[in-house]
């Protein structure tokens, strides 16, 4: 699902609320968790999933056109853990097809 699938289904379930403010909402929301995990803060959605950061140390890669050794340096990366519920929930929709 991208973004504006969800602002139209959030729209659709909602009529009351105008498409714009649903946009702003949804903005709002998803710039909060990437200002929160840029922080290194850890972001925790009960019955959804949290949201972490995952240290990656400098390595050295390989171009793959080239076959040149580059050196990739150290990184943070985002990393999702979907919670219990949501495990559940997948799991069980997937023994239902």
């Amino acid at each position: 699902m991208t973004k504006s699938e969800l602002i139209s289904r959030l729209s659709a379930r909602y009529p009351q609320l105008l498409t714009k403010d649903t946009e702003l909402a949804v903005k709002m929301i998803l710039d909060a968790m990437a200002n929160s995990l840029s922080k290194g803060e850890r972001i925790e959605i009960r019955g959804f999933g949290s949201f972490d950061l995952n240290f990656r140390p400098a390595r050295v890669g390989r171009n793959p056109k080239s076959g040149e050794k580059v050196l990739v340096p150290e990184k943070y990366v985002p990393h999702f853990k979907a919670g219990k519920k949501m495990r559940e929930h997948v799991d069980f929709d997937k023994e239902k097809s």
